[in-house]
């Protein structure tokens, strides 16, 4: 496994519970953190608590695309060409599809789906230069087996595995590995504004999710993990 000291690391959605665990992992293991989140509050009041400068975070909404052209320029001020991008933002919106508005949907896409080819590409350019780099995306196990319920959400989750298939096949001649974890049920604020009936005793904790995200930032050189489930053990194995 590749060790995580002096690595490059830009992760966001990192003021999320998961993402909050992972920093703290990443520098526990030596790594340069750059972090972003859309609330500028949480996002300081991270960097304050973890004693990261101030200069190696950035609010940004992921969806716009002068807030992720800003993030690409002030990640290649502070840490230059990144090793390591890990995806962790995005919004969950899950309810019957005739009480779908067309808003929410366009939301779920525009967040998760185009938030994510933003952020990606944005850091291409410069991975393809050195001919190196590690992409973690996080569909989430609606990005592979969807419920009832999650027809925005897994539209969103559904087209990052596809898009991020596609960039497999473009990458082929460098070094650049693309992984997508896909997470079951964790207990975190995420179920908080969803109205389903839910046992979070029974989900997998914040801790451990981001546990698995940092083995998978030390994957070996000569290979790729480019898929992981990972699911409650009361649920059934896709």
């Amino acid at each position: 496994m590749e060790k995580l000291s002096g690595k490059k690391v830009v992760v966001a959605g990192a003021t999320g519970g998961i993402g909050q665990q992972l920093v703290k992992l990443l520098l526990q293991g030596g790594a340069h953190v750059f972090i972003t989140g859309r609330n500028a509050q949480k996002l300081e009041a991270l960097v304050q608590s973890l004693g990261i400068p101030p200069s190696q975070s950035l609010a940004v909404d992921l969806s716009l695309e002068s807030d992720v052209a800003a993030l690409q320029q002030a990640v290649a001020a502070e840490l230059g060409t990144p090793d390591i991008l890990v995806n962790l933002a995005g919004i969950g919106i899950i309810k019957p599809f005739e009480l779908l508005s067309a808003e929410e949907f366009h939301r779920s896409l525009s967040t998760n789906l185009f938030g994510t080819f933003l952020f990606v590409r944005a850091f291409i350019p410069a991975m393809k230069e050195v001919k190196k780099g590690l992409i973690i995306n996080v569909p989430g196990v609606l990005g592979k087996v969807p419920m009832a319920g999650a027809a925005a959400y897994s539209a969103s989750k559904y087209g990052i595995v596809g898009m991020m298939q596609s960039l497999r096949e473009e990458l082929k001649r460098t070094e650049i590995r693309i992984t997508n974890l896909f997470l079951g049920g964790v207990d975190s604020p995420f179920w908080d504004t969803i109205d389903l009936k839910v046992q979070k005793e029974k989900m997998i904790r914040e801790e451990e999710a981001a546990r698995s995200i940092w083995f998978l930032c030390q994957q070996p050189a000569s290979g790729v993990v480019s898929e992981m489930v990972l699911q409650p053990f009361n649920h059934q194995a896709i």
